[in-house]
This record gives C-alpha cells, structure tokens and sequence, in this order.
C-alpha cells in the first residue's frame, strides 16, 4: 500500500509519497542488519517533485533567553576576575604565553581572543574529546579520566566505561562495523595494495580501484562523472577556489558549514549570505546581482554560484532545493551542493536530497558529498558532467598535490556502496536506509511528545535538542554519560549565543530498545534540569491528512 496526499503548497500541486517502513528484524551491535526482503525502489531521475516536509524552530520563551545571556554574563564576569588574580601572581596561568625576552615582539599568542578559552571552555572541556577504546558503533566504550587542575589536564585512571550508547556518531548506515564477512574484501585489498599509495594520483598513485571507485559514484548519483578526495573538508576547500575567483559571486546560505566558508574565503571571490533557508532573501540578493553586477563598475558578474547543504549538520534541516533550483533556473546562477549529512541517509535508495525531492541530479551543478559518515570511510568526492570534472582533475589542489585516497579506504567505499545499491546480491543496504527512517521518525516524535525543543526536518537523522543555558549544557552532557549514553554538546561561538544544544545522529544501527533507554533516561535528565522548553501541544493521535488525500493500491 503506497499512500499518496496531493496538497497545495504555494500554489504548486505537488506530490507527498509516504511509504510503509519495514520493520528489520534482530540487530548486532556491529551494525549488521537481518530481516525481511524490502521492496528495492528505483533511483529517481526526474519526474514530480516531491512536497518539502515540515520543519520546527520552534522559539522559547522569553525568559529563558534572559537566563541564557545573564548566565553567559556571570561567567563572563568571573573571567575577568581569574584574569585579574592571574595578573596579580595569586592564580597560576597555564595557557601559553610570550616569554619576557619577547614582550615587544608582535604578540605570537592574543590574550584578549584566548579570554572564552581559558575562562569558560577550560572549565567544561571534559564533556569534549572524550578518548575512546572500542568501535566507535552503535555503542563504545570510553577510557575513564580525571583531572586535578580544573580541566588544564587529564589523567587517565585505567578503568573503562562500558558499553556506552552512541549517539553522537554520523553512522547513518551502521557501516562502521567489524563484522570479518562484510569486510573480507577490504582485507584482500590491503593484502593486495598495502595501506598506503605514497603518492598524488598524477603522478603514481593512481589505482584501479579508484577509477572503479569513481564509476560506481557517477552511476549512484545518476551523474555523468565523478572524481574522489582523501579528505571530505579538503574536497569543499581546495576544489570552489578552482570555480570561481575574482569577479565572481558567491551566494551562501548562513548556516553552511566551514569548509564551504573557507573554500569561498580561499577563492577570491566576493561573498554574499542570505538568510537559512529563505528563499525571498535569496531571490533578492540574484535580482541585485544580475540588475547592478559587481560594484563601482556594474559589470556583469562572471559566475554567480549558490551554495547550500544537503542537511545542515547542526540544525538537522533539509535545503529547500526545488526552490533553489527554480530560482537557479530563473537568474542563471550555478548551483554547487554540499551532500556531506544527505548522501545514504535521506531518499527512497539513499541518494540524498536530490532523490528526497525527486529532482533530477543533472539540475545541480556541482554535487559534493563525504565518505564519512553513512559510508564509515573517509574522503569525499565532487560529481557533475564530465567537462567539471576534467576541468577539476587539472585544477583543483586537492587533486594535484594531495596524496591518493588509501587502497583499504577505497574499498570499504566501494563495498558500502554496493551494498546500498544492491549489486552485492542482498538487501541489507535498503534495509539500513528504511531502518535509519524508522528510527528517526520514531526519535524525533518522541522527543515532541515529551516536550523538547527541537530543530530540522522530520526526514534528518540529525535531531539538535535545545538547552540554551550554559550550564545546562554541561550538566547534560554529564548526567547523560552517568546514564552510560554519550551525546554531542554544542555551543557558542560554534551556535548563537542563545542557541546551545545537543546533537543526536540516529543510526540504522540503533535498536528500538537502545533508543527507548534512550528516550527514559532523556526523559528523566529533561526534567531534572528543566529542559523541556516547548510549549506546543502535541496530540496523541496520529496526523490527519488533508480531506484531498486518496490512496492507491501498488
């Protein structure tokens, strides 16, 4: 039963298709997937576009951005007073500093900017970089450490915590895994290939195994071709400045993520950003480009590139992307998109939002996506028509002077995506993709029903949970890891100020039972802080659609 609502939405008939998730069967905790046959669903390559699914952002209430800002300046306030005791002898400065032979030196180290951290980060840097001992999975276990000195150091006390429910890992697919029958053939191709190439792939280090990884990206994506990079950050950073240069515009959206700000930044380019999502803003800013053209002289300008995410990492939101395309249609702009979160983890097979919204691939112009995350690898890649991609091969640093993606790397690519697309004979790849939908839209309508606030589309795994308050973050992140679940923690300068949170990524490797631990223990931590800031009613019944729906039978 395929269940199809036809609704208005800006005066655009478009078509919403909901399918029935399977249910999967028993799971490992490495990940591996048992259960039934899925129904293998085409990739699309055009057609209807699909209906933009809702998003929250939801706003707190007043007082509790008055808290946030009166909490940040008490503990602002105290920095300045730690800072006073150090300058006076009466506290010990552990951050490094210019030596007395060096005071009329230009300053190597900017006391003024180091203020946030040695002052408020310092005091809470044990809920970061917490080292790990096992798989980073489904679940891990984490090496136990202390400090004696307020966070300047860490000592490591031998015991471990066990079994610690992973919730902060881009896993999308649960393809972080040691399970020997799935990764039987990255060990042959280390046997065979060894564990480094040694060299830039112009110059030696060009494999057989990255010209076959390269095909197997171009026929996932629906694209003409596409060339891989060892390191997804340097994929965005080194390869826009071989795009666009002086004279050219960029249009970003405020959200995207740093390495897209730092490849607009290397590139020269004049950069512009509207506001998240916001497709007046942008519309707006194409209009100005193509009336006025580049400022003083009003020539044209030579390229006008939008950049956006496929799913921005920490709002959990999805690109409005047919609008985005309409409007590059429309003004003759370029559209370079960032699948880094979307790729393996949104559409019917995995193909990310293109596929979400069935948009043919070949509306956007350059599509950059990572092997880190639903993919358990590393590096990235760059796919368009072949004339982009022969124009990168000779242009962009990243393909010029960085060494070759690693043989073993290589292949767990290649084997994970196989197994999404089926080529391998099985249908554990579907039944990941439809798994990790399951999970997240159970997740996320949990955490409505008991009262957070939470940010995205109903479609991303990535499910942000506000907390606001500073302290409120740090004493989540530690009752969090007491309950044995470790969560991602996030605030300024990384959010706006009165926008600290926590990050969840839900995995196709998470249980029903690991995510309603994790729902009670939430649930309970929710409510001893004070965390439940929505005030939104939510009803038990199920959603209602509109009195135009109708269902097929398929």
């Amino acid at each position: 039963m395929v269940r199809t609502s036809i609704m208005v939405l800006n005066g655009n008939l478009t078509v919403q298709m909901n399918q029935t998730i399977l249910q999967n069967g028993k799971q490992r905790k490495n990940g591996h997937v048992n259960g039934e046959k899925p129904t293998n669903f085409p990739a699309a390559k055009g057609g209807s576009c699909r209906q933009y699914s809702p998003e929250s952002f939801e706003q707190a209430p007043m007082y509790v951005a008055v808290l946030t800002y009166l909490g940040f300046g008490i503990v602002t306030l105290f920095g300045y007073f730690r800072d006073f005791l150090r300058a006076v002898g009466l506290e010990k400065c552990h951050l490094a500093q210019e030596r007395e032979e060096q005071k009329e030196f230009v300053p190597m180290y900017q006391d003024f900017e180091n203020f946030y951290t040695r002052n408020l980060y310092m005091r809470v840097r044990d809920n970061w970089n917490r080292p790990i001992c096992s798989l980073p999975g489904p679940a891990f276990d984490l090496m136990e450490r202390v400090s004696d000195d307020y966070n300047w150091t860490f000592r490591l006390t031998g015991k471990t915590i066990e079994n610690v429910i992973n919730m902060g890992s881009y896993n999308y697919l649960g393809f972080a895994e040691n399970n020997e029958d799935f990764l039987k053939t990255v060990a042959d191709k280390t046997l065979q290939y060894g564990v480094g190439v040694c060299s830039s792939r112009q110059e030696v280090g060009n494999l057989s195994s990255h010209e076959e990884l390269e095909r197997l990206v171009a026929d996932f994506l629906g694209v003409e071709s596409a060339m891989t990079f060892g390191m997804g950050f340097a994929t965005n950073s080194m390869n826009i400045p071989a795009l666009v240069s002086k004279g050219c515009l960029i249009l970003s959206d405020e959200l995207n993520h740093t390495s897209l700000i730092l490849g607009a930044r290397l590139s020269g380019a004049t950069i512009r950003v509207f506001k998240h999502n916001n497709m007046h803003s942008l519309e707006k800013m194409l209009r100005e480009a193509v009336c006025s053209g580049q400022p003083r002289t009003h020539r044209p300008w030579k390229k006008i590139l939008i950049m956006v995410e496929g799913i921005y990492s920490m709002e959990g939101s999805v690109a409005r992307l047919p609008e985005i395309v309409a409007l590059k249609k429309k003004y003759k702009a370029y559209l370079y998109l960032d699948e880094a979160h979307s790729i393996g983890a949104v559409g019917p097979t995995g193909r990310g939002v293109t596929e979400l919204f069935r948009l043919n691939p070949a509306d956007v112009d350059v599509m950059m996506g990572t092997f880190t995350k639903s993919f358990g690898a590393a590096g990235g890649y760059i796919a368009g028509n072949k004339e982009l991609v022969n124009y990168l091969r000779s242009h962009s640093h990243s393909a010029v002077y960085a060494t070759a993606m690693c043989p073993p790397v290589v292949e767990q690519i290649v084997r994970a995506m196989k197994c999404i697309m089926g080529i391998d004979g099985n249908t554990v790849g579907i039944q990941r993709i439809r798994q990790l939908a399951e999970n997240t839209r159970y997740f996320r309508s949990r955490l409505k029903e008991m009262g957070f606030i939470i940010y995205g589309n109903d479609s991303s795994p990535v499910v942000p949970i506000l907390l606001y308050m500073p302290g409120k973050v740090v004493a989540f992140s530690r009752a969090m890891l007491a309950r044995k679940i470790g969560v991602v923690v996030v605030g300024f300068p990384a959010t706006p100020i009165t926008e600290a949170r926590a990050r969840f990524c839900l995995s196709a490797a998470h249980t029903r039972a690991m995510l309603d631990k994790v729902l009670h223990h939430l649930n309970e931590v929710g409510d001893d802080l004070c965390l439940k800031f929505s005030r939104r009613k939510i009803s038990p019944r199920p959603v209602l659609f509109n009195e135009t729906d109708f269902e097929l039978d398929s």
